[in-house]
């Protein structure tokens, strides 16, 4: 294979995997990391080949260069970086979230991003260019959500790091920009629901969330063509919002049933 190469952070599940497998399809060359060995060859597995995996803790920085290492040692060199590793708190007010929660999404949410983003950037201006790709989520234009706000800090400090960078590295050839799934249907999004909340949420994602499987192919596609530097690359806009909700009285979807 010779196409683009591209890391994808915590690519062993969710969006993650699904930009994985879809990078593949489009002839990219493509590494991803996980927190287990056993989680990694897993998607290693589902991948069926072409892909390499490294057990990475994002949160520290030895481990974050080995990644990109193994990387570079295997393509040549490393086109695409997607810092796409995160986690969240279960769904609780601050005050009632253990200690190990908040210091857990705080690592990998933002201090993660910040060294993926730093080696990545110091890799791709050594080796004459590539684009950093940081994640997008809840929190990031500043909306909040009670329950949710350890989350949404963390992912309103990634957007600020984000825009910070593209201009740190303006004029040189290393790109840095926002990747924006929107809302799509993981066990992230509809943890910690009892049923009675899950099934009035459910009203809200059936108008504006999607499948894995919906949103990866077009965000994939879209990394390999690339941006300019600080762009956005966001596949639920507002003006699609704003259409989804005038058509949810008229068009019904179900992305928690069979999705066949």
């Amino acid at each position: 294979m010779t196409g683009p190469a591209v890391v994808v952070t915590g690519g062993t599940r969710g969006i993650g995997f699904g930009l994985a497998r879809e990078l593949l399809a489009r002839g990219a060359r493509v590494a991803i990391c996980g927190r287990s060995r056993e989680s990694v060859d897993a998607a290693l597995d589902g991948l069926g080949g072409g892909a390499i995996g490294r057990v990475c803790d994002m949160a520290d920085r030895g481990q974050v260069q080995a990644l990109w290492d193994a990387a570079a040692e295997e393509f040549g060199r490393v086109d695409h970086w997607v810092n796409n590793a995160g986690v969240s708190t279960a769904r609780r007010p601050l005050a009632e979230l253990p200690p190990e929660q908040l210091e857990a999404v705080v690592s990998a949410n933002l201090l993660g991003v910040m060294h993926g983003s730093a080696v990545a950037v110091r890799g791709m201006a050594a080796q004459g260019g590539g684009t950093v790709w940081n994640m997008a989520g809840l929190g990031g234009d500043g909306r909040t959500v009670p329950g949710l706000i350890a989350y949404g800090a963390t992912k309103r400090g990634a957007a600020y790091l984000t825009s910070g960078l593209a201009k740190e590295v303006k004029g040189g050839p290393v790109k840095v920009a926002h990747l924006s799934p929107g809302m799509v249907v993981t066990d992230l999004l509809v943890r910690d629901y009892s049923p009675e909340e899950l099934a009035k949420a459910k009203k809200v994602f059936n108008i504006l969330a999607d499948r894995v499987e919906t949103v990866a192919p077009w965000l994939a596609a879209r990394i390999l063509a690339g941006t300019r530097n600080g762009g956005t690359v966001a596949w639920l806009t507002t003006p699609k919002i704003m259409g989804r909700f005038l058509l949810g009285t008229v068009r019904k979807r179900d992305l928690f049933g069979d999705p066949a």
